[in-house]
């Protein structure tokens, strides 16, 4: 229970730590590692992830894979030739050397202030969608209780926090279950990973009479195979949404 002075103690304790963060312990950039104010400097935010580094790369709208900038067509050929469970997908970068730096420290290395910089990052790219379609809530890739045990956090939940409040869309962090554990889908063999995710999650019972009619935007830092976030989409639509993005920071290009 909050009592009276619980906001003065809370501000305290935030400014306490900026005094630290900016006093004691200086701010590096997280690729060149420059001592900086922010968790990125402006060279480098400059040089790797600056418009026309990723955000405005010609993409299959459907899974954010590239397309040869001479194609014309909207779908790349294996969305066409089976379609996913999403709608589409917007992606801030390509997984690739430097800025996958980003993403494994903040999901190896517990950097957790790296992930208002990557929801910021997700957004400027919704915002550069020529035919965006806001989703009516916001749900991250929940992680098995195992796996969240074992890490502390959910890197998806924390990127989707900052974005739901850039967004100004409702974010529903137990709309999602994992229901079943499964093996990290970077140690599978790629003709397995379908089957890794199969029946992986569900909805919420509390919260399934939100779905029907629904605009659901799923939340992950990283979409490789897109096997993870099809299953959740699946499960989305099978409780009735009618629609579902993929928004993601990361795509890793196709090899």
């Amino acid at each position: 229970m909050r009592t009276a002075t619980q906001p003065r103690l809370d501000a305290a304790w935030q400014a306490l730590r900026q005094w630290l963060g900016t006093t004691l312990l200086p701010a590096q950039c997280a690729l060149c590692g420059i001592g900086c104010a922010e968790v990125l400097c402006s060279p480098c935010r400059a040089q790797y992830i600056g418009q026309g580094r990723g955000q405005l790369r010609h993409r299959c709208r459907q899974c954010a894979n590239p397309l040869a900038d001479i194609e014309v067509a909207l779908l790349c050929g294996r969305c066409l030739h089976q379609r996913p469970a999403y709608d589409a997908t917007v992606t801030a970068f390509d997984y690739a050397a430097p800025v996958d730096q980003l993403l494994l420290q903040l999901k190896f290395g517990a950097r957790l202030a790296l992930a208002p910089l990557l929801a910021e990052l997700l957004h400027v790219a919704i915002q550069q969608q020529q035919a965006w379609d806001a989703p009516q809530l916001l749900c991250p890739v929940p992680l098995g209780r195992s796996r969240l045990a074992e890490r502390g956090f959910n890197q998806a939940l924390e990127i989707a926090r900052p974005l739901a409040r850039r967004l100004d869309v409702p974010l529903q962090p137990r709309l999602a279950l994992r229901v079943r554990d499964t093996r990290a889908q970077s140690s599978v063999a790629p003709q397995e990973r379908r089957a890794n995710l199969a029946h992986a999650f569900a909805i919420a019972p509390d919260y399934a009479a939100l779905l029907p009619g629904c605009h659901v935007g799923i939340v992950d830092d990283v979409m490789s195979s897109g096997h993870t976030v099809n299953a959740l989409a699946a499960a989305c639509k099978h409780a009735g949404a009618v629609k579902v993005s993929i928004l993601v920071v990361a795509r890793t290009p196709p090899h």
